[in-house]
């Protein structure tokens, strides 16, 4: 089975705009996007036809520390309902709020994702998914099917030391939902996100897992760049063009 293979159009930096005339060049058809306004929805879809795009994955928020938290969320359900999107990418935390009312939020989410076939995303973000270890335990604690995680290979070692993607995302193949594509010099809290292939993740080896795992995407290029650079329009779309070739060099 073909690969999913997917962009954030935050990988174009300020330049995020010529992403849509520019990825169908690439071969790209696929994109995550920002939750749109319900009054948005209708010239986003014809913005993604336009240039012969889908959406794969939406960004919402999803503040658990709030008690409306889950009422709140019907709305990203309805947008992504109707434009066709069934993973939903959320940074969650927990902060202060106990545990098992984080986890007990998430559940019922799931539940109202459930019957749209929709699945969150948890990102690798802190301080409920930074490594496997932990991320493993609040799947544990939400223990719904439609909850599940989105592996960023990048925010495994910019939030742990000591770390690799390929052993952490093995202790938590079975609740990837989505998969944020991006390399980075190995460095604790270090800006540094160069082209996919220029650092230290071991793309190939992320994909045979996954892949045998049963999962085929969605995989979102997430090229976050590097601390103090300033690109061109032609670098920036020269980086993705670059991490797109590697893709097809390791034959994913």
């Amino acid at each position: 089975m073909k690969n999913l293979i997917s962009c954030n159009l935050a990988s174009y930096g300020k330049y995020r705009e010529t992403a849509w005339e520019h990825l169908p060049k690439l071969g790209i058809t696929h994109v995550e996007l920002p939750l749109p306004a319900p009054e948005e929805v209708i010239a986003v879809q014809a913005k993604l036809a336009q240039y012969g795009l889908a959406c794969a994955t939406l960004q919402a928020p999803c503040p658990l520390g709030e008690e409306e938290v889950v009422e709140k969320f019907e709305t990203a359900l309805d947008i992504a309902t109707q434009m066709g999107v069934k993973v939903i990418f959320v940074s969650v935390k927990a902060g202060e709020t106990p545990r098992e009312i984080v986890f007990e939020r998430l559940r019922r989410i799931g539940d109202r994702a459930a019957p749209r076939g929709i699945r969150l995303a948890l990102e690798t973000h802190p301080d409920l998914c930074h490594n496997g270890e932990v991320a493993a335990e609040t799947m544990r604690g939400v223990d719904h099917p439609n909850v599940g995680l989105n592996f960023d290979t990048a925010n495994i070692y910019f939030y742990n030391q000591g770390m690799d993607a390929v052993t952490e995302l093995k202790k938590i193949l079975p609740h990837v939902v989505s998969v944020h594509l991006k390399d980075t010099n190995g460095g604790y809290r270090t800006w540094y996100f160069p082209t996919l292939g220029e650092g230290v993740v071991d793309f190939p080896e992320i994909f045979r897992l996954l892949n045998g795992q049963g999962f085929y995407g969605p995989f979102t290029l997430e090229l976050e760049g590097i601390g103090g650079e300033k690109l061109t329009l032609e670098q920036q779309q020269a980086r993705v063009a670059q991490s797109v070739e590697y893709l097809r060099q390791i034959g994913v």
